[in-house]
Parts: structure tokens; C-alpha cells; sequence
């Protein structure tokens, strides 16, 4: 019997039988099936609904926590109200409170973060109205979380801060007393707290019982030596003693912390100047100013890294020029500040007394007129090219004193005296008691041969 003989086709013969084209399509079938079933299972919602296909795959929502993450980085980053954005620390905050609005977390560490940014505003309007957004949030911390220390802690921070007598007036002892009754809730809910010690210790400052202060701060210290705000502090309990050296230290020490706080460096920085205003010679003093001039210029450079318009950096380096007895260049970095914010009647009397400084009079008269005065738009642009209408600052301080004070010398020695006495009596009235406001009230009457 014999075999049949296998084809050899092709180039390359496989010697190989030959293949049944039918069990191809039995496993064809079977894919199918499968592949059926499959889709059938996912289309179908666990209501029993059919989903259309192709819908996008669902995007996972972000946690709260990765919001306060991305606030800290941005803090970190100095990013903390980035002009005409939401991307910063301040609206990543916010963000969490919209995805979780009885975050107590969110609030007070959003409240914290408002009261410093307040810092940074060139009006005092703008920081009157972020503190009292500041309050609102902590406000509400406390009202969801009654027995939270660290929000106990943050609401006197933000008393504290909003009782600023230039900003809360008349209401600036009752505020101060709120904080210090805050600090004192969160104390007692947690002794050891470190923000609540570190707050009071603020507090107490601004009561002026300074070895009460400087006993909490230290404790704080102790307790948290990587919180920026426990440095900051004992900073200013450290230079409200007089200790300057000592205080550029802590301040220093909070910025390694918290790098990019531009607030922090403008501290140091007036330390600096402090110092070359007590120093005994020259070179020292000229010495001390540069280091001043030298962390006012960093904290102007991180504000225009990050977009910040911010006119105190350069107010610090106007005045640190002006006392160097460089007016020329005092008076382009006061009016680089009037660019930033032509709004802000504080900077026109900064302006006008450096050019007082530099016995530029006619200069001096319509800046200084639209701090205590107010001017118009035509009357600003005249002065300064811009065209803005400014209020008058009200006689609430001592500094606003010295702008009134001020106008009425340059009105007294350019013989406009029945300008100068009303502006005069306006002090006078304000300050009886001040030696040195009433010796200069003294001083512009004789010039102008009037009788107090």
C-alpha cells in the first residue's frame, strides 16, 4: 500500500499536515462571545442603566488635603495673593473650603495666612478689609470647632493684628482685649500649644508687659523651634527691648523657615537702619545702611518675581536714602512707590517730607497738601502726573501728625501763614501734650509771628 505523497509547496516546505480551516472559526466564534459578554458587563451601571459608549474616563476629585498641600507649597513659595489669580496659597485655601466647607482646617490656616498677606497691601483700606475677611473665617472656625485651640490661637492673631490703632480707630482697645481673651481660650485648651504661646506672647507685647511676653515666646520656642511665627515674634519682643542685633537674628531665623515672606526681610532690614542711626562714626553707620538697603532690595525683588506692586520696599529705601543724605535717589525710589500705588495718600507724605529733606519746598507743598488736604485729579497730575483724586489721611497718629506738622513748616516758610495756622491748630488740638509736636507748633508760630 502506498502513502500519499505531501505537496511540497513554496520555498521553504513546511512538512506540516495540513491544516483544518473550520477550527479557525470555532475559536473565531468563541473570541466573539467573549468579547460580547465583556461589554455587556461593563456598559451596565450597578442601577441596572446601559451607559453610551465611549464616555470619558471618570476623573478622580481631589481631596482636601491635596489643596492644603498645594497652599503650603504655595506659601513656601512667597506665592501667597498673587495679583489677578487664583494660583496661590490663598485660593488653594479656598478651594478645600469649597470642596469641604466644614473644613475647620482649611479656615484657620486661611485666616493665618490673611492677616499676614494684610501686610502686603499698600492701602490701609485694602488692610482693613482683608483682616475683616480674616475674621469672618476664623469666625467661622471657631463656631464649627468651639473647643480647637489652634483656632482659638489664630483668632487672637487676627484681633491682634486688626487692632491696629491706624486701622480699627476707636475700636482698637476693644479689639486688643478680644485677643488677648482669645489667646487666653486657647491656652487653656491646650497649654503646650505653640501657636496659642506664641500669640499671646504678641499680644502682650502690644500691652506692653514685656517680661510676660518674653516668657511665653520662649516657651513657644522651645516647644516648636521650626515655627516661623514664634521667630517673628521674638523678633518683635526682642526689638520693642531695644535689642536689635538680637532680633535681626530671630528674623532671620524665620526667614530660613518661610524664604520668600517679604515682610520679614523689610523687618530685618529697619533693624539694620536702626542700628546706623545709634552708630558712633560715619563708615559704621554708612555700613549698617547698606545691609539695610540690602534686604529692602530683596524683598522689592521677590515681590517683582512673584508680580507684586507692592510700594513699601521701596518707601524703606527712600527713607534709608533720605537719611543718608542721598535725596536725589531717595526721592526716585519714593516716587517709583507713588508709581505702584498713586492711590495711597501715606506715600505723597513720605514723598513730601524727603523733599523737605532736600529743602526742595516747591516741590514738597502739593504732595504734601494731598496727604493732609486731599487733591484733585487735576490738582495730582499737576504735582505728579498722575491723574487721580487722593483723600486726606485723618489725624490718627502720630506719624500722620508729623505730615501735618510737615505742611504747615513748608506753608510757614514760604509765608503762606494764614494756610499754615489752621493746619497748626489742627495738631495742636490733636496733640496738647506732646513735647515735641507742641515745640514744633511753637517753632512755625514764630516764624509766622503768631501766638499759640
Amino acid at each position: 500500500m502506498f502513502r500519499k505523497k505531501r505537496a511540497l509547496r513554496g520555498r521553504n516546505p513546511t512538512f506540516r499536515k495540513k491544516e483544518d480551516p473550520a477550527s479557525y472559526r470555532i475559536l473565531l466564534w468563541m473570541f466573539l462571545i467573549l468579547a460580547g459578554l465583556w461589554m455587556a458587563i461593563q456598559l451596565q451601571r450597578e442601577n441596572g442603566a446601559v451607559q453610551p459608549l465611549f464616555l470619558p474616563t471618570p476623573t478622580p476629585t481631589r481631596t482636601v488635603e491635596s489643596y492644603l498641600l498645594e497652599a503650603q507649597a504655595y506659601f513656601q513659595a512667597g506665592q501667597i495673593d498673587v495679583p489677578d489669580s487664583d494660583d496661590d496659597a490663598i485660593g488653594a485655601y479656598k478651594r478645600a473650603i469649597r470642596q469641604d466647607p466644614a473644613n475647620v482646617r482649611a479656615r484657620v490656616e486661611l485666616a493665618r495666612l490673611l492677616t499676614y498677606s494684610s501686610s502686603l497691601l499698600p492701602t490701609t483700606e485694602q488692610r482693613r478689609a482683608r483682616l475683616d475677611e480674616a475674621r469672618r473665617y476664623i469666625d467661622e472656625a471657631v463656631q464649627l470647632a468651639p473647643e480647637d485651640s489652634d483656632a482659638h490661637a489664630v483668632r487672637a492673631f487676627v484681633l491682634d493684628w486688626s487692632a491696629n490703632p491706624t486701622l480699627a480707630g476707636e475700636e482698637a482697645e476693644d479689639l486688643l482685649y478680644e485677643a488677648e481673651q482669645a489667646a487666653a481660650k486657647a491656652i487653656q485648651l491646650d497649654p503646650n500649644n505653640p501657636l496659642a504661646l506664641t500669640f499671646y506672647a504678641e499680644i502682650l507685647m502690644d500691652e506692653q508687659k514685656w517680661a510676660d511676653a518674653q516668657n511665653y515666646i520662649e516657651q513657644a520656642i522651645q516647644r516648636a523651634p521650626d515655627l516661623m511665627d514664634a521667630y517673628r515674634v521674638y523678633g518683635y519682643v526682642l526689638e520693642s527691648q531695644q535689642a536689635y542685633n538680637a532680633a535681626i537674628q530671630q528674623y532671620l531665623k524665620a526667614s530660613e523657615i518661610a524664604p520668600n515672606l517679604t515682610f520679614l526681610y523689610l523687618s530685618i532690614g529697619l533693624n539694620y537702619r536702626t542700628l546706623a542711626l545709634k552708630a558712633t562714626s560715619t563708615a559704621a553707620a554708612n555700613a549698617l545702611y547698606e545691609q539695610a538697603l540690602e534686604y529692602f532690595a530683596k524683598a522689592a525683588a521677590i515681590n517683582d518675581s512673584l508680580g507684586i506692586q507692592d510700594p513699601l520696599p521701596y518707601i524703606h529705601i527712600a527713607k534709608t536714602y533720605s537719611q543718608m543724605g542721598e535725596f536725589f535717589v531717595a526721592a526716585r525710589n519714593a516716587e517709583k512707590a507713588l508709581d505702584f500705588d498713586p492711590t495711597d495718600a501715606n506715600t505723597y507724605g513720605q514723598l513730601g517730607i524727603i523733599y523737605v529733606k532736600s529743602r526742595n519746598f516747591e516741590g514738597a507743598l502739593p504732595v504734601l497738601k494731598c496727604a493732609v488736604l486731599g487733591c484733585s485729579a487735576e490738582e495730582n497730575k499737576a504735582a505728579t502726573g498722575h491723574e487721580v483724586a487722593i483723600r486726606p489721611l485723618p489725624l490718627s497718629s502720630t506719624a500722620v501728625a508729623y505730615y501735618y506738622l510737615q505742611y504747615g513748616s513748608v506753608l510757614a516758610a514760604l509765608d503762606k501763614c494764614t494756610e499754615a495756622a489752621p493746619v497748626l491748630e489742627q495738631v495742636n488740638a490733636a496733640y496738647p501734650d506732646d513735647p515735641i509736636i507742641q515745640s514744633i507748633i511753637r517753632e512755625n508760630y514764630a516764624i509766622c509771628g503768631m501766638s499759640p
